[in-house]
């Protein structure tokens, strides 16, 4: 039995102002354009503005495109003065998939930098403005990653592309662990939630334009589109936390076999996602490396 969800189960949210993160490709675009279609205002927070402005034309309806770079602190610190007052849900859903092992402006690892520490910054600076839910795209990968807490931007370990990814997606699914327990226990009105949005071909791997990621692109598109979920059944994960009346900290993944491909459901994590010590000692390296603190 498949899910039978659809985004009509959004409703009108007309009113509702929602930040989406990497909007202009994948998950990212899929999930503003069905929150624009069902009247929220979406700020489309992008590195390529004049991509986003072209997304935003597509897509009509009340957007804003604002500058966002999640790989350099220093976008994600002005990033919270380039919108005006508050914000319904912030959805960090930008991430990637790279192929060779770089790091960020700030010296992280570009994935752990990308997917995690840059979203974290940005939820803790933005916290005190959002009014209703977060919601932060993890992944299925989770169950397969490992964090070394004595190298954790793998500097002087082993780096290979999809399993420091994974150690970045696990890393997500932690953080949301303690994010959801501290809410509950200060007894916020904000709640979080995780999800995975399957294998979605143009969410993954798009990082730049160079010979050797092209090719790396090419070859996960191709499997992707094979048996994985197009961008808008990608989307309805994240959609799903909005419109349901799931249990905070629920994490939404996909009915599909192998987490590929199907509609919204709750999912399970593995030991490894659910380890308290592990999410606490996590937020407090991240808090160190961005130098910004949750003030709930």
């Amino acid at each position: 039995m498949t899910s039978n969800w659809t985004p009509s189960r959004l409703g009108d949210l007309s009113g509702r102002r929602i930040i989406v993160t990497g909007a202009t490709n994948g998950v990212g675009l899929g999930t503003a354009r069905a929150l624009v279609r069902a009247g929220a205002h979406v700020i489309l927070a992008v590195r390529n503005l004049d991509l986003g402005a072209q997304r935003a034309a597509e897509m009509g309806g009340d957007t804003s495109v604002v500058k966002l770079d999640l790989a350099d602190l220093s976008s994600v610190r002005a990033f919270p003065d380039l919108i005006e007052g508050d914000v319904d849900i912030l959805i960090n859903n930008a991430g990637l998939v790279a192929p060779t092992r770089t790091d960020t402006v700030d010296g992280f690892e570009m994935m752990l930098g990308t997917n995690f520490l840059g979203p974290f910054a940005l939820t803790n600076l933005l916290f005190g403005r959002v009014r209703s839910k977060i919601i932060n795209v993890g992944s299925d990968a989770h169950k397969n990653g490992t964090i070394a807490f004595d190298d954790p931007h793998l500097r002087t370990r082993k780096w290979s592309s999809l399993p420091a990814y994974a150690r970045s997606k696990l890393a997500v699914m932690l953080w949301g662990l303690e994010l959801d327990r501290r809410l509950r226990e200060a007894n916020s009105p904000v709640t979080s939630y995780l999800t995975h949005p399957g294998w979605v071909a143009s969410n993954l791997s798009n990082v730049s334009d160079t010979r050797v990621m092209s090719a790396f692109h090419s070859v996960v598109t191709s499997v992707a589109n094979r048996i994985g979920n197009d961008i808008d059944a990608g989307a309805a994960t994240s959609l799903y936390c909005i419109s349901e009346p799931i249990p905070p900290g629920s994490f939404v993944a996909i009915d599909g076999r192998f987490g590929f491909k199907g509609g919204p459901t709750l999912g399970g994590r593995t030991a490894n996602a659910c380890d308290y010590e592990d999410a606490q000692r996590l937020w407090e390296f991240a808090e160190s490396e961005t130098g910004t603190t949750l003030s709930i």
